[in-house]
């Protein structure tokens, strides 16, 4: 298979219909490690946000189990596009997401802001560190996936393209990103995590090199201390260095998931879907007591 032979693929493909099997076409052939990044950048810009920040950091799960935490967001999602939504593994992960989701009060807003960082996120890496752009092929098809999860989520007022997808997020950036005390633990405690895949003397350059990726609104909100601009240039080039590489070596002719990357590291004896993620106890290490009626938002 030549360079640009899976891209001629899935433009042929439809980009409506077959929107999953586009996705991990991209996310598991073309741009495992870049997919990968851009959801990790995604989940983290969503703490900027003092509603989530501070929720997360109440349940616990991003400061005392991060590397579950996050070994668990990357594994269901990824089942969903590993399997399809209408196959066992993928009704079992959301299934897991929405009993997770709909034990806390999480409005439709935040609900539908997180979602907006999968579809963005991804493009804004890929076009900017990939080994190539993405095509609005698979712009189309991200945004189609998404909103498919979406209505799997019971998230309301989803964006209708990938066009309203990066509005929605940049508007509710401008309006909600802000400080908060126990979003600032969570964004600490996943860049201690980053930092601790890698020997111990590397961390404070790992750090650094986290927060040379990072936009100014992020740095902001979380009232880092933003890299010298040198520094910036420099890691930035590395990245973009990286994927003009890439674009020089023989495409996949294996798929890579995400239960493959090394940083997984909760499960070595392998795990079952349905155990994944959290199981709230009502009034307990941040899960509120469900209304008298039964419903939550979502």
């Amino acid at each position: 298979m030549k360079r640009y032979e899976r891209l001629r693929q899935i433009r042929r493909m439809d980009p409506y219909r077959e929107a999953t099997e586009i996705l991990r076409l991209v996310s598991a052939y073309e741009f495992p490690w870049d997919y990968t990044r851009s959801l990790e950048l995604a989940l983290y810009r969503t703490y900027a946000v003092p509603s989530i920040g501070r929720l997360l950091a109440r349940t616990a799960e991003l400061t005392d189990r991060t590397q579950k935490r996050y070994d668990d967001t990357a594994l269901l999602l990824d089942a969903i596009v590993e399997h399809g939504f209408a196959s066992t593994p993928g009704r079992t992960a959301i299934r897991r997401i929405n009993q997770m989701h709909r034990s806390y009060d999480i409005s439709n807003d935040d609900m539908r802001y997180v979602l907006c960082t999968f579809v963005v996120m991804p493009r804004r890496w890929i076009d900017a560190y990939g080994w190539r752009r993405l095509s609005s092929h698979e712009i189309v098809a991200f945004s189609e996936h998404f909103r498919t999860l979406g209505r799997h989520m019971g998230i309301k007022d989803l964006p209708a393209d990938y066009e309203e997808f990066e509005a929605c997020l940049d508007s509710y950036e401008e309006a909600h990103f802000g400080w908060d005390e126990e979003a600032r633990r969570v964004s600490d405690a996943t860049l201690d995590l980053m930092s601790s895949w890698y020997p111990r003397p590397l961390a404070p350059l790992l750090r650094t090199t986290t927060l040379a990726l990072l936009d100014e609104p992020l740095l902001r909100a979380f009232r880092y201390t933003p890299p010298g601009p040198a520094a910036q240039a420099l890691v930035r080039r590395a990245v973009r260095t990286r994927g003009r590489l890439v674009r020089l070596l023989p495409p996949r002719s294996a798929p890579h998931f995400a239960r493959q990357n090394w940083e997984i590291k909760s499960y070595p004896g392998g795990y079952r879907l349905n155990d994944l993620g959290t199981h709230p106890v009502p009034g307990l290490r941040g899960c509120p007591v469900r209304p008298a009626d039964g419903s939550v938002s979502q």
